[in-house]
């Protein structure tokens, strides 16, 4: 199902809690929401949609990829970048990193640690920092 976007400040920096497996419909809903804003957004965290879990949806190379739970372990190669959000209105100067290591569960729960680098690092990093309650 395709929700509404929050533009709510207050709720969105709000830290969200970790994800269970009662959680999974609103994976879903997080996934159909990215889809349906293709145009304009690339990735997308659970409170963006009102839901306050750590549910993270993100454009991987052209392939969808829900993490639920993720966790940065390790960041490397700072860089600052200016971004966008589709909750919050403007740019915002930030600092990300080229290559991060994220410990997360798939939609089974699956424990997973990948390295993301490039643009899905820096999308991974926006949405995690959603996930904590950090507005940029």
């Amino acid at each position: 199902m395709i929700r509404e976007i929050v533009h709510d400040p207050l709720f969105l920096s709000r830290p969200s809690a970790p994800a269970t497996s009662e959680d999974l419909a609103a994976a879903q809903d997080l996934m159909d929401t990215l889809r349906a804003n293709r145009g304009t957004c690339v990735g997308m965290a659970a409170n963006m949609i009102g839901v306050l879990r750590r549910i993270v949806a993100v454009d991987d190379g052209g392939k969808d990829l829900l993490l639920l739970n993720p966790e940065i372990l390790r960041a490397q190669d700072p860089f600052e970048a200016e971004e966008g959000c589709l909750s919050l209105p403007g740019t915002r100067k930030v600092r990300r990193y080229g290559s991060i290591k994220v410990r997360y569960c798939n939609e089974k729960f699956q424990v997973r640690v990948r390295t993301f680098t490039g643009w899905t690092a820096q999308i991974l990093q926006h949405e995690i920092d959603h996930c904590n309650g950090v507005l940029v």
